[in-house]
């Protein structure tokens, strides 16, 4: 019954919900997932390649919604939002190629996701 209940919320909050708040909302998944890792280092390391891939796929399209003409936001944030990327883009390249990944390498990539997600939510 519980599991039934759950399920029709989650059902109707993404009908409810805005693009901002699911954006929000997927930034704020992929952070929390980064922090876990960090948080339960080196026992999380088999999750760390799914955590940063989660991350980049998030970014890559939010880099590609941004890059698009017809892009409703305005130039400045545009092209915010793509260096943003592409830093994610790097660090994450960096975390992977290193051969001994260090925790603290996550904290910037947390510390973003959060930032830009409490920006969607108009915090």
């Amino acid at each position: 019954m519980h599991q039934q209940g759950a399920s029709a919320y989650q059902q109707t909050a993404k009908v409810v919900e805005s693009s901002r708040e699911r954006e929000s909302a997927l930034l704020m998944k992929a952070a929390a997932g980064l922090q876990k890792i960090k948080d339960e280092w080196p026992d999380s390391y088999d999750s760390l390649k799914p955590a940063l891939t989660f991350n980049r796929k998030l970014w890559t399209i939010f880099m590609a919604s941004v890059t698009k003409d017809d892009s409703p936001l305005p130039h400045d944030v545009r092209q915010n939002i793509a260096n943003l990327g592409m830093f994610i883009m790097n660090q994450t390249r960096d975390i992977l190629l290193d051969v001994n990944p260090q925790p603290q390498q996550l904290d910037v990539l947390v510390r973003l996701n959060r930032q830009i997600a409490a920006g969607l939510r108009g915090m």
